[in-house]
Protein backbone atom coordinates (compact mmCIF):
# COMPACT_ATOMS: atom_id res chain seq x y z
CA UNK A 1 0.00 0.00 0.00
CA UNK A 2 1.04 3.45 -0.39
CA UNK A 3 2.26 5.10 2.69
CA UNK A 4 2.69 9.20 2.58
CA UNK A 5 6.58 9.07 2.09
CA UNK A 6 5.93 6.70 -1.08
CA UNK A 7 2.82 8.11 -2.92
CA UNK A 8 5.24 10.62 -5.25
CA UNK A 9 6.39 7.79 -6.97
CA UNK A 10 2.97 7.15 -8.39
CA UNK A 11 2.79 11.13 -9.56
CA UNK A 12 6.64 10.76 -10.63
CA UNK A 13 6.02 8.08 -13.21
CA UNK A 14 4.86 8.70 -16.46
CA UNK A 15 2.69 6.79 -19.20
CA UNK A 16 1.42 3.37 -19.33
CA UNK A 17 3.61 0.61 -20.38
CA UNK A 18 2.39 -1.48 -23.32
CA UNK A 19 4.07 -4.29 -21.70
CA UNK A 20 6.15 -4.59 -18.33
CA UNK A 21 9.76 -5.90 -18.67
CA UNK A 22 8.35 -8.47 -16.01
CA UNK A 23 9.77 -11.57 -15.08
CA UNK A 24 13.35 -11.17 -16.73
CA UNK A 25 15.78 -13.17 -15.41
CA UNK A 26 14.11 -14.61 -12.54
CA UNK A 27 12.98 -18.03 -14.23
CA UNK A 28 10.49 -17.46 -17.55
CA UNK A 29 11.62 -20.91 -18.57
CA UNK A 30 10.40 -22.21 -15.28
CA UNK A 31 7.19 -20.62 -15.44
CA UNK A 32 4.96 -23.34 -15.94
CA UNK A 33 6.39 -25.34 -13.30
CA UNK A 34 6.13 -22.69 -10.65
CA UNK A 35 2.43 -22.13 -12.05
CA UNK A 36 1.93 -26.04 -11.66
CA UNK A 37 3.86 -26.06 -8.10
CA UNK A 38 1.79 -23.27 -6.80
CA UNK A 39 -1.61 -24.92 -7.94
CA UNK A 40 -0.59 -28.20 -6.37
CA UNK A 41 0.34 -26.42 -3.28
CA UNK A 42 -3.03 -24.60 -3.10
CA UNK A 43 -5.45 -27.23 -4.45
CA UNK A 44 -5.91 -29.15 -1.07
CA UNK A 45 -7.72 -26.29 0.64
CA UNK A 46 -9.62 -25.25 -1.83
CA UNK A 47 -11.24 -22.03 -2.72
CA UNK A 48 -12.38 -21.43 1.00
CA UNK A 49 -8.68 -20.95 1.75
CA UNK A 50 -8.55 -17.62 0.72
CA UNK A 51 -12.09 -16.27 1.00
CA UNK A 52 -10.87 -13.36 2.50
CA UNK A 53 -9.94 -11.69 -0.51
CA UNK A 54 -13.19 -12.08 -2.36
CA UNK A 55 -15.41 -9.23 -2.99
CA UNK A 56 -15.32 -5.72 -1.48
CA UNK A 57 -13.15 -4.48 0.62
CA UNK A 58 -11.56 -1.58 2.14
CA UNK A 59 -8.06 -0.03 3.04
CA UNK A 60 -6.87 0.75 6.94
CA UNK A 61 -3.12 2.70 7.38
CA UNK A 62 -1.80 4.12 10.11
CA UNK A 63 -2.28 7.67 9.16
CA UNK A 64 -6.01 8.28 9.37
CA UNK A 65 -6.43 9.06 12.96
CA UNK A 66 -10.52 8.81 13.48
CA UNK A 67 -10.63 5.20 12.70
CA UNK A 68 -8.43 4.45 15.43
CA UNK A 69 -10.16 6.22 17.87
CA UNK A 70 -13.17 3.95 17.74
CA UNK A 71 -12.03 0.77 15.83
CA UNK A 72 -15.84 -0.26 16.66
CA UNK A 73 -17.33 2.40 15.00
CA UNK A 74 -15.28 1.94 11.73
CA UNK A 75 -15.66 -1.64 11.95
CA UNK A 76 -19.62 -0.93 11.61
CA UNK A 77 -19.60 1.62 9.02
CA UNK A 78 -17.66 -0.79 7.05
CA UNK A 79 -20.24 -3.50 7.89
CA UNK A 80 -23.29 -1.33 6.87
CA UNK A 81 -21.63 -0.90 3.58
CA UNK A 82 -21.26 -4.86 3.06
CA UNK A 83 -17.35 -4.84 3.26
CA UNK A 84 -16.60 -8.61 3.02
CA UNK A 85 -12.63 -7.66 4.75
CA UNK A 86 -10.75 -4.56 5.79
CA UNK A 87 -7.22 -4.62 5.11
CA UNK A 88 -4.92 -3.33 8.06
CA UNK A 89 -1.07 -2.04 8.15
CA UNK A 90 0.30 -3.38 10.86
CA UNK A 91 3.39 -1.50 10.73
CA UNK A 92 6.02 -0.10 7.81
CA UNK A 93 9.79 -0.56 7.58
CA UNK A 94 10.39 3.14 8.84
CA UNK A 95 8.52 2.70 11.92
CA UNK A 96 9.35 2.42 15.42
CA UNK A 97 6.71 -0.08 16.35
CA UNK A 98 6.42 -3.90 15.55
CA UNK A 99 2.84 -3.73 15.78
CA UNK A 100 0.73 -0.50 15.38
CA UNK A 101 -1.13 0.58 18.12
CA UNK A 102 -1.94 -3.34 19.68
CA UNK A 103 -5.02 -2.79 21.58
CA UNK A 104 -6.91 -0.98 19.32
CA UNK A 105 -5.77 -3.60 16.52
CA UNK A 106 -7.35 -5.96 18.88
CA UNK A 107 -10.73 -4.32 19.22
CA UNK A 108 -10.62 -3.70 15.51
CA UNK A 109 -10.06 -7.56 14.63
CA UNK A 110 -12.72 -8.52 17.68
CA UNK A 111 -15.33 -6.12 16.01
CA UNK A 112 -14.88 -7.46 12.10
CA UNK A 113 -15.12 -11.05 13.46
CA UNK A 114 -18.55 -10.02 15.44
CA UNK A 115 -19.94 -8.81 11.95
CA UNK A 116 -18.28 -11.88 10.23
CA UNK A 117 -16.02 -9.91 8.57
CA UNK A 118 -12.49 -11.07 7.55
CA UNK A 119 -9.04 -8.86 8.22
CA UNK A 120 -6.25 -9.30 6.76
CA UNK A 121 -2.85 -7.46 8.12
CA UNK A 122 -0.27 -5.94 5.39
CA UNK A 123 3.52 -4.59 6.16
CA UNK A 124 5.59 -2.63 4.26
CA UNK A 125 8.72 -3.88 3.93
CA UNK A 126 12.37 -1.90 3.08
CA UNK A 127 14.05 -5.40 1.68
CA UNK A 128 17.41 -3.40 3.29
CA UNK A 129 17.24 -5.29 6.82
CA UNK A 130 15.60 -8.74 6.00
CA UNK A 131 15.87 -9.76 9.61
CA UNK A 132 13.31 -6.66 10.76
CA UNK A 133 11.41 -7.35 7.69
CA UNK A 134 10.18 -11.10 8.29
CA UNK A 135 10.46 -10.59 12.36
CA UNK A 136 7.47 -7.75 11.88
CA UNK A 137 6.02 -9.86 9.90
CA UNK A 138 5.68 -12.49 11.80
CA UNK A 139 4.37 -10.33 14.31
CA UNK A 140 1.50 -9.71 12.49
CA UNK A 141 0.93 -13.32 11.52
CA UNK A 142 0.85 -13.82 14.97
CA UNK A 143 -0.73 -11.27 16.70
CA UNK A 144 -3.82 -11.93 18.91
CA UNK A 145 -6.79 -9.97 20.31
CA UNK A 146 -7.31 -10.11 23.81
CA UNK A 147 -9.87 -13.17 23.35
CA UNK A 148 -7.29 -14.64 21.01
CA UNK A 149 -8.54 -14.06 17.76
CA UNK A 150 -6.15 -13.57 14.64
CA UNK A 151 -5.29 -11.91 11.31
CA UNK A 152 -7.18 -13.84 8.93
CA UNK A 153 -4.34 -13.33 6.53
CA UNK A 154 -1.18 -11.41 5.86
CA UNK A 155 0.08 -9.26 2.80
CA UNK A 156 3.12 -8.29 2.03
CA UNK A 157 3.48 -4.91 0.39
CA UNK A 158 5.95 -5.20 -2.27
CA UNK A 159 6.45 -1.71 -3.07
CA UNK A 160 9.25 -0.03 -1.95
CA UNK A 161 12.12 1.22 -3.67
CA UNK A 162 14.65 1.43 -0.63
CA UNK A 163 17.13 -1.01 -2.40
CA UNK A 164 18.30 0.64 -5.81
CA UNK A 165 19.63 -1.96 -7.40
CA UNK A 166 16.97 -4.03 -9.17
CA UNK A 167 18.75 -7.38 -8.86
CA UNK A 168 19.23 -7.23 -5.64
CA UNK A 169 15.79 -5.47 -4.78
CA UNK A 170 13.86 -8.76 -6.75
CA UNK A 171 16.34 -11.57 -4.56
CA UNK A 172 15.40 -9.94 -1.27
CA UNK A 173 12.09 -9.44 -2.38
CA UNK A 174 12.00 -13.36 -3.05
CA UNK A 175 13.75 -14.20 -0.06
CA UNK A 176 11.67 -12.64 2.30
CA UNK A 177 8.72 -14.09 0.85
CA UNK A 178 9.87 -17.42 0.76
CA UNK A 179 10.69 -16.79 4.46
CA UNK A 180 7.50 -15.69 5.00
CA UNK A 181 5.77 -19.10 3.45
CA UNK A 182 8.54 -21.46 5.45
CA UNK A 183 7.36 -19.86 8.55
CA UNK A 184 3.09 -20.23 8.03
CA UNK A 185 3.30 -23.14 5.74
CA UNK A 186 1.43 -24.70 3.02
CA UNK A 187 -1.88 -24.05 4.17
CA UNK A 188 -1.60 -19.98 5.52
CA UNK A 189 -3.19 -17.52 3.01
CA UNK A 190 -0.77 -15.08 1.85
CA UNK A 191 -1.67 -12.03 -0.36
CA UNK A 192 1.63 -10.28 -2.65
CA UNK A 193 0.19 -6.48 -2.86
CA UNK A 194 2.14 -5.08 -6.07
CA UNK A 195 3.17 -2.13 -8.55
CA UNK A 196 0.32 -2.06 -11.08
CA UNK A 197 1.77 -3.71 -13.76
CA UNK A 198 0.38 -1.39 -16.61
CA UNK A 199 1.48 1.78 -15.30
CA UNK A 200 4.95 1.59 -13.12
CA UNK A 201 7.94 2.70 -14.43
CA UNK A 202 9.77 2.39 -11.21
CA UNK A 203 10.52 -1.70 -10.93
CA UNK A 204 11.50 -3.34 -14.03
CA UNK A 205 11.78 -6.86 -14.11
CA UNK A 206 9.42 -7.61 -11.47
CA UNK A 207 9.74 -11.05 -10.00
CA UNK A 208 6.48 -12.13 -10.81
CA UNK A 209 6.70 -15.93 -11.42
CA UNK A 210 9.05 -16.19 -8.54
CA UNK A 211 6.70 -14.62 -6.13
CA UNK A 212 3.96 -16.93 -7.43
CA UNK A 213 5.64 -19.37 -5.33
CA UNK A 214 4.41 -18.29 -2.49
CA UNK A 215 1.62 -16.12 -2.48
CA UNK A 216 -2.21 -17.23 -3.37
CA UNK A 217 -3.30 -13.68 -4.04
CA UNK A 218 -2.24 -11.13 -6.09
CA UNK A 219 -3.39 -7.41 -5.67
CA UNK A 220 -2.13 -4.99 -8.22
CA UNK A 221 -2.30 -1.23 -6.77
CA UNK A 222 -3.96 0.44 -9.70
CA UNK A 223 -4.22 3.58 -8.77
CA UNK A 224 -5.80 4.77 -11.69
CA UNK A 225 -6.28 8.64 -10.10
CA UNK A 226 -2.59 8.50 -11.23
CA UNK A 227 -2.34 6.95 -14.77
CA UNK A 228 -5.48 8.03 -16.25
CA UNK A 229 -8.99 9.80 -16.36
CA UNK A 230 -12.28 9.33 -17.37
CA UNK A 231 -14.83 5.78 -17.92
CA UNK A 232 -12.77 4.45 -20.78
CA UNK A 233 -9.03 5.30 -19.49
CA UNK A 234 -10.05 3.25 -16.14
CA UNK A 235 -11.54 0.73 -17.93
CA UNK A 236 -8.43 -0.30 -20.29
CA UNK A 237 -6.27 0.34 -17.26
CA UNK A 238 -7.79 -1.66 -15.00
CA UNK A 239 -8.38 -4.69 -17.32
CA UNK A 240 -4.52 -4.54 -18.29
CA UNK A 241 -3.52 -4.56 -14.54
CA UNK A 242 -5.44 -7.70 -14.35
CA UNK A 243 -4.54 -9.10 -17.67
CA UNK A 244 -0.75 -8.57 -17.59
CA UNK A 245 -0.57 -10.76 -14.28
CA UNK A 246 -2.25 -13.50 -15.69
CA UNK A 247 -0.30 -13.42 -19.04
CA UNK A 248 2.67 -13.20 -17.23
CA UNK A 249 2.03 -16.13 -15.10
CA UNK A 250 0.99 -17.76 -17.96
CA UNK A 251 -2.11 -18.63 -15.72
CA UNK A 252 -5.81 -17.46 -16.72
CA UNK A 253 -6.99 -18.37 -13.37
CA UNK A 254 -4.50 -16.56 -11.11
CA UNK A 255 -6.27 -15.05 -8.19
CA UNK A 256 -6.40 -11.26 -8.41
CA UNK A 257 -7.57 -9.04 -6.28
CA UNK A 258 -7.43 -5.43 -7.71
CA UNK A 259 -7.27 -2.15 -5.48
CA UNK A 260 -8.35 1.00 -7.53
CA UNK A 261 -7.78 4.78 -7.39
CA UNK A 262 -7.55 7.04 -4.52
CA UNK A 263 -11.39 7.39 -3.25
CA UNK A 264 -10.82 11.41 -3.13
CA UNK A 265 -10.05 11.83 -6.22
CA UNK A 266 -11.68 9.64 -8.29
CA UNK A 267 -15.02 10.67 -10.35
CA UNK A 268 -18.54 8.67 -10.47
CA UNK A 269 -17.69 7.49 -13.74
CA UNK A 270 -13.89 6.47 -12.81
CA UNK A 271 -15.20 4.23 -10.38
CA UNK A 272 -17.93 2.74 -12.39
CA UNK A 273 -14.98 1.60 -15.16
CA UNK A 274 -12.85 0.18 -12.14
CA UNK A 275 -15.87 -1.63 -11.50
CA UNK A 276 -16.85 -3.36 -14.86
CA UNK A 277 -13.37 -3.94 -15.22
CA UNK A 278 -13.17 -6.20 -12.45
CA UNK A 279 -16.20 -7.46 -13.58
CA UNK A 280 -15.48 -8.35 -16.77
CA UNK A 281 -11.97 -9.28 -16.01
CA UNK A 282 -13.59 -11.88 -13.26
CA UNK A 283 -11.09 -10.61 -10.69
CA UNK A 284 -11.60 -12.14 -6.97
CA UNK A 285 -12.82 -9.01 -5.31
CA UNK A 286 -11.61 -5.31 -5.64
CA UNK A 287 -11.59 -1.94 -3.25
CA UNK A 288 -10.51 1.73 -2.84
CA UNK A 289 -7.60 3.06 -1.08
CA UNK A 290 -8.38 3.82 1.24
CA UNK A 291 -11.75 3.95 4.04
CA UNK A 292 -11.60 6.76 5.90
CA UNK A 293 -11.55 8.86 2.33
CA UNK A 294 -14.65 7.01 0.77
CA UNK A 295 -17.71 8.79 -0.26
CA UNK A 296 -21.37 7.45 0.58
CA UNK A 297 -21.57 7.52 -3.86
CA UNK A 298 -18.19 5.30 -3.91
CA UNK A 299 -19.77 2.90 -1.50
CA UNK A 300 -22.58 2.91 -3.80
CA UNK A 301 -21.13 2.13 -6.96
CA UNK A 302 -18.67 -0.69 -5.22
CA UNK A 303 -21.58 -2.77 -4.45
CA UNK A 304 -21.30 -5.26 -7.50
CA UNK A 305 -18.03 -6.09 -6.71
CA UNK A 306 -19.35 -8.07 -3.17
CA UNK A 307 -20.80 -10.62 -5.89
CA UNK A 308 -16.84 -11.36 -6.74
CA UNK A 309 -15.20 -14.82 -5.64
Amino acid sequence: MRDRKLTSLFVATGLLLSLPLAVGAFGSSKLGDRAGKHRERTSGAGPAEIAAYEGLGTWLDMFNARPWRSPEAAVEEMWEHDTRTIYVETSNFSQRFTIFKPKEMGRLIEAAHARDMDVVAWYLPSFKNIRKDLKRSEAAIEFESPSGERFDSFALDIESTEVDDITTRNRRAISLSEKIRRFVGDDYPLGAIIPDPAGQLYWPFFPYASLYEYYDVFLPMGYYTYRTSGYEGVLRYTKRNIQIIRDMLDDETVPIHVIGGLAGSATKAEVRAFVAAAVKKKAMGGSLYDYPIMKEWEWTKLQPLRGLE
